[in-house]
């Protein structure tokens, strides 16, 4: 067979039996450096399970497979919160990561107390296409343009991180997919750099991150900006630690998300009525909206205030889903509310308030 066609069967197989391939026979004894893909998944980790030393076997077994791999590598993954790599580790797998075309990268490990400071080579990796980061120090060097073809962006980012470092989401002209999970503590992120992205589809946010935080709606600025995405399909909004007044609950967008057809709030507090005025609007706005998915977070935040629903418009939804129901009035005004306006309503799951988590 060709060797691209030994390629696409290996990088099929799980990393494990792609290297077994070479006790198949002569021929194939060393066709598993063919592979152009290396993940470190969960099912890997279970096979070195029993391995007395299993970090430091991982630290070798990663070495010589990016050694002696022939061709590009267009996908690494490193997947596993219970392994443990030292910065060096990661700069020396990052620096030959660069000089082999990578175009998938995922770096999801523990560091420890302190995050793992991402390597000056990442930003010469320009054909990285899908990136995820988690636990790292995300500093691009001020000569850094971004990345011109890169389509997912997935960061978990640490409370050192600066408001510089979200300059260059703007230079990823590309970009269809963006979630950014940060510490409460973190900097506050340029929501203005990020409504440049023209062709963002979707887009995974906490609300106490962004730099209008402590002056949510006063003029608009937060949803204002995220309306102007106009290929937004997809919008996920945390509320976690989030200010909101009784000004906000009585604040209407001015522009409408045309193209939205997927809305998840998560932490919510249905309970108050600030919050359900904020995510009743969020709703009305979404003309187009077919799948709704709300979190709520059920602590006390005071008295409920009345939710105005003389607004009532035709909603497009097919799909509803709430989770850790509580059962107050203001929840069940809402779901009357969307049963009323949802004629095209095929499916309304409900899971109550539980200590279980439901997935």
């Amino acid at each position: 067979m060709p060797d691209d066609v030994v390629t696409n069967i290996l990088d099929r197989l799980p990393l494990q039996d792609a290297v077994r391939t070479d006790v198949l026979s002569k021929t194939w004894r060393f066709k598993w450096t063919l592979l152009s893909q290396l993940v470190f998944d969960d099912d890997f980790f279970e096979y070195l399970s029993k391995a007395n030393d299993e970090n430091n076997q991982v630290r070798v077994i990663i070495d010589r497979l990016l050694v002696h791999l022939r061709g590009a590598i267009t996908k690494f993954v490193l997947s596993d919160h219970k392994v443990v790599v030292e910065d060096e580790d990661i700069r020396h797998w990052v620096s030959l990561l660069s000089r082999k075309r990578i175009k998938d990268l995922t770096l999801e490990i523990f560091k420890g107390t302190v995050p793992y400071k991402l390597p000056a080579h990442l930003f010469s990796c320009l054909e990285l296409k899908h990136l995820t980061l988690t636990d790292c120090c995300f500093h691009p060097p001020p000569n850094f343009h971004g990345f011109p073809n890169l389509l997912s962006l997935d960061l978990y980012l640490h409370s050192e991180e600066n408001s510089e470092s979200w300059e260059f989401i703007s230079r990823c002209p590309l970009l269809e997919n963006l979630k950014v999970d940060c510490d409460l503590y973190s900097s506050k992120i340029k929501l203005a750099e990020i409504a440049k992205l023209e062709n963002l589809k979707i887009l995974s946010l906490y609300l106490s991150d962004l730099d209008t935080m402590n002056n949510f709606h006063s003029s608009g600025t937060t949803f204002e900006l995220l309306g102007s995405l106009s290929k937004l399909q997809e919008l996920k909004l945390s509320f976690l630690s989030c200010k909101l007044t009784e000004g906000d609950a009585k604040w209407r967008f001015s522009t409408a998300f045309s193209s939205l057809k997927t809305l998840k709030l998560a932490n919510v507090c249905l309970y108050d009525g600030i919050h359900l005025s904020c995510a009743f609007e969020l709703i009305r706005s979404c003309p187009n909206l077919q799948t709704l998915k709300i979190t709520a977070y059920n602590s006390y935040a005071g008295l409920p205030t009345q939710v105005d629903y003389s607004t009532t418009k035709q909603l497009q939804l097919r799909s509803v889903r709430f989770k850790y129901w509580n059962g107050s009035e203001n929840e069940v005004c809402m779901l009357k509310y969307l049963l009323a306006c949802s004629p095209f309503l095929k499916k309304i799951a409900i899971h109550p308030c539980s200590h279980n988590e439901i997935t």
